[in-house]
């Protein structure tokens, strides 16, 4: 699990209203989730025979004996929440979220137990228009982060769920002739979940999958040509992307187009972000057959491709520094004047005793633009001291009633 220390938190909070201010200007409303659900959930959506059931949730009994599990993803929670209450059926929806997730996997950079998401997903809508909507709010996305340059659009279709069945059973029957040359993790999937064995890192796999059937060659037509509308509105919209046929995803409920943001600047983690069609999904978890795509961004990758030309706030636009029992006291007044007159600046107090000069040290720290001084003197004269810190102009002393006047020179 990570902490998340105010200077990380910032960078977060960043893309989080970025992401809030482009999925709005799509038409998407936010939701939220609760972290807990019921594990039969997840084994009905993920499938119980993928990695992330099998290795790596956190799944244990309440108290009442029922089996709950951490939300190791949101699709699944997301199309609970919308089935529950009633938003599927002959309805197109458009939902964004935001927050934790939890999976037991081996900690490493950009890789956490627990992990920050921000997720899409889309229901009711079947063409090729959606899939390729949700792309192009990523690549604006990733336009307004300034980071567009560090990513790179992998595309790929899983076909129909027959043409997907007919394309396993012959990559089954290569991966068994190539078994024992093959990784651990993957003899162990050859017989539980063959397609994520197109997913492996291992070099020796990669390189024995070269000779492998190719899963675009048993795609049926429909989603052939859909994928295809998929990559014309793409081009027509100037938005690269390269097709890459190992492209399968970790979850089973995908068909049809599943992609990939990747990068090369993260080392091993070259995901960033990553979704697809799911249109059995619904019915799959209890529902009414009805078409779904998202996709999920790992908030904590995107973060460290961010930090680089991130341009921190200040702690403090407005430092007020004070001498003597009467002044502190007002200078509490003070401060509370000034954030009401001017609610967008971060006004900070110096809280407790300190000598003068070393409260101005801390003011120039925070990097305010302007420290308000109280002393005894001002304190007797209802009045104030203003000093620039940016520059070398003069402290001006200014009775309280014209205070907010002369800081509107400064802060306008």
């Amino acid at each position: 699990m990570q902490d998340l220390l105010p200077d990380q938190k910032e960078i977060y909070s960043h893309i989080e209203q970025v992401a809030a201010g482009v999925f709005a200007s799509y038409g998407y409303r936010e939701i939220g989730m609760p972290l807990l659900e019921a594990t039969e959930l997840f084994k009905r959506a993920v499938g119980e025979v993928t990695d992330v059931i099998e290795k790596e949730t956190y799944t244990f009994d309440d108290r009442n004996g029922d089996s709950v599990t951490l939300r190791p993803e949101g699709t699944a929670g997301c199309v609970r929440i919308a089935q529950q209450h009633g938003l599927l059926f002959n309805q197109v929806q458009r939902f964004w979220y935001r927050g934790p997730m939890f999976r037991y996997e081996r900690p490493q950079k950009g890789r956490y137990r627990q992990f920050e998401q921000i997720g899409v997903e889309c229901f009711g809508m079947l063409g090729p228009d959606i899939d390729a909507e949700i792309l192009l709010l990523n690549a604006r996305l990733w336009k307004e982060l300034g980071i567009e340059g560090d990513l790179t659009l992998e595309l790929n279709s899983l076909g129909s769920n027959e043409s997907r069945a007919t394309y396993r059973d012959a990559l089954v029957s290569y991966l068994q002739q190539v078994r024992d040359k093959l990784d651990e993790d993957s003899q162990r999937r050859i017989n539980t979940n063959p397609l994520r064995v197109l997913d492996s890192k291992v070099l020796e796999t990669q390189q024995l999958l070269q000779e492998a059937p190719k899963l675009n060659e048993y795609i049926d037509d429909d989603s052939r040509l859909h994928l295809n509308q998929v990559c014309e509105i793409l081009d027509q919209c100037d938005v690269p992307f390269v097709i890459n046929p190992y492209i399968v995803r970790g979850l089973d409920y995908y068909n049809k187009t599943v992609f990939e943001w990747t990068t090369g600047s993260l080392g091993a983690q070259g995901s960033v972000c990553g979704g697809g069609r799911y249109d059995g999904l619904v019915e799959q978890i209890g529902g009414k057959s009805t078409p779904g795509v998202g996709f999920a961004l790992g908030l904590d990758r995107i973060a460290l491709l961010c930090e680089e030309n991130f341009k921190r706030l200040a702690l403090a636009d407005v430092y007020i520094a004070s001498i003597g029992d009467a002044a502190r006291q007002q200078a509490i007044n003070v401060a509370e004047i000034v954030r009401s007159e001017f609610p967008e600046l971060r006004c900070m107090v110096h809280c407790g005793t300190g000598k003068f000069k070393a409260q101005l040290k801390k003011a120039d720290a925070s990097d305010a633009r302007v420290a308000i001084i109280i002393g005894e003197d001002e304190v007797a004269n209802k009045q104030v001291g203003i000093k620039l810190l940016r520059d070398q102009s003069d402290q001006v002393t200014v009775d309280r009633a014209e205070m907010t006047a002369q800081l509107k020179k400064y802060f306008r």
